[in-house]
């Protein structure tokens, strides 16, 4: 079996068990963590006419309820990740989890747009102290098989989370509990998140706190505000059509991540070990991680718009035929562990090829002029790809990290991944609103949505090519 699919971190004890065992039921509610912050990142989107409607929101605050949320969760991953390493990743994922149920209630009883916006940047820090120490707490405390199980259930969780958000929010959002309409997609996380804090001590491994460190504020403030700065025009850059100041953006993003990095070599307290980026499988793992977000945020993102607006499809609708995108995740997800025991690498690139294919297939459908059947196969032919990259990937990009750096490794993966999609869906949205133009009719959709393929198609070429670099597996 390849041990590249079996990543080992860390000492461990005479026995061979891992050093934090975890207790039955400690991964559901680590996953549970995972599925309802990731959730949160999609399920907005469906509805944002009604909150339109309902707040009286201009097009500058719906587009702020969405990127808030994206722009605090990826300037915050990476010092989320290390204060797991410095206070312990159980305390450091309650206290996310708190804090992200809170933000949730916030948004659901929000009265103006402006306090739905600064409770959607509430939840994406929560999220960014969350997210981190599950990869952490799984590298600490499973191994083997059981590892290997608990990363594959990881990626299934993530990716159920994006592909049935819209179906789930198209779904609250029908059943309209209580006359809670939009706000049932925010008030549902509390309590499912208050059920499951109350489990957190008692099922997830505690983790030891790093002792003689502490936070590098320097570097925190470092790559905090050079993420913000590369985030932010990339957000709104298109909508303003692309001012001076996010060129001026760019480049201090650039100066500001280049002085990170020079930090980091030289501090005492690094926010990022240096030694991991002497690690192959983690350096360039997280290139392919970048790779593939590049394809993965764009493809649901201008899917939705040509399912809405191009097919005329309601949010519901647009939901249930994501169910063919869910049917193909699952069942190569399924499989993933025991692919990539088999071929390694080579599942990343397997996956990103199948994905590929569904994206063809999905043009040829889009041309045809009947209904929305012609798009299942490439649909499931494009969640079978995301499945086979997905699931095995943190695996893959974490084998070897020791456990003592595992919660910010997680960060630098998880940061690697938010900032990709911000960068995606700006390439991909210039060639989707260039075909679009100002007064789109359906047609236009269609013909901008089969444009934008076709760069979605480059980043699984991109995402197969770098794989080639992952170090070969050994044999055991």
């Amino acid at each position: 079996m390849s041990t590249t699919a079996t990543p080992r971190a860390g000492r461990r004890p005479q026995d061979g068990a891992p050093a934090h065992a975890a207790p039955a039921g400690g991964l559901l509610v680590l996953l549970v963590g995972i599925f309802i912050t990731t959730l949160d990142f999609f399920i907005v989107n469906v509805a944002i006419p009604d909150i339109q409607g309902d707040l009286h929101a201009g097009a500058a605050a719906t587009q702020w309820v969405v990127a808030g949320f994206g722009l605090a969760l990826g300037g915050g991953l990476i010092t989320g990740g290390r204060l797991g390493d410095l206070v312990g990743r159980r305390r450091m994922y309650a206290a996310g989890l708190a804090a992200f149920t809170a933000a949730s209630l916030a948004c659901g009883l929000a009265p103006t747009a402006g306090t739905l916006i600064a409770a959607r940047v509430a939840q994406g820090v929560a999220a960014a102290l969350l997210m981190p120490q599950v990869l952490g707490i799984i590298n600490g405390a499973f191994e083997g098989a059981a590892r290997v199980r608990a990363f594959t259930a990881y990626g299934l969780t993530m990716g159920f989370g994006g592909v049935f958000g819209q179906l789930i929010g198209g779904a609250l959002i029908q059943a309209d509990v209580l006359g809670s309409g939009w706000r049932s997609i925010f008030l549902i996380n509390v309590p499912i998140g208050a059920g499951t804090l109350a489990l957190v001590r008692r099922t997830v491994p505690a983790t030891p706190a790093a002792r003689g460190t502490r936070l590098d504020l320097a570097g925190t403030a470092l790559v905090t505000l050079g993420l913000v700065a590369l985030v932010l025009p990339l957000i709104e850059g298109r909508r303003l059509g692309w001012p001076a100041w996010t060129w001026f953006s760019f480049a201090g993003s650039a100066v500001l991540l280049a002085a990170f990095a020079l930090w980091q070599r030289r501090g005492t307290a690094p926010l990022i070990a240096p030694a991991l980026f002497r690690q192959r499988a983690f350096t360039v793992g997280i290139g392919i991680a970048f790779a593939y977000q590049l394809a993965m945020a764009s493809f649901f993102l201008y899917l939705a718009l040509y399912l809405q607006q191009g097919r005329g499809l309601s949010a519901l609708q647009s939901g249930l035929l994501f169910t063919a995108l869910g049917a193909g995740y699952f069942a190569a997800s399924t499989r993933a562990a025991a692919a990539a025991a088999r071929i390694g690498r080579q599942v990343l690139a397997l996956g990103a090829a199948v994905q590929a294919a569904g994206c063809l297939l999905l043009i040829d459908g889009v041309a045809q002029d009947g209904g929305v059947a012609w798009l299942i196969p490439g649909l499931a032919l494009a969640g079978a790809g995301m499945g086979l990259v997905l699931a095995p990937m943190s695996a893959l990009v974490l084998a070897g990290v020791g456990e003592r750096h595992a919660a910010s490794a997680a960060g630098v993966l998880s940061t690697f991944q938010q900032v990709g999609g911000a960068v995606g869906v700006a390439v991909v949205g210039i060639a989707f609103y260039t075909v679009l133009g100002g007064r789109p009719v359906p047609a236009d959709v269609a013909d901008a949505f089969q444009v934008a393929l076709v760069p979605i198609i480059a980043f699984c070429a991109a995402t197969a090519a770098l794989a080639q670099l992952l170090p070969r597996p050994a044999r055991s």
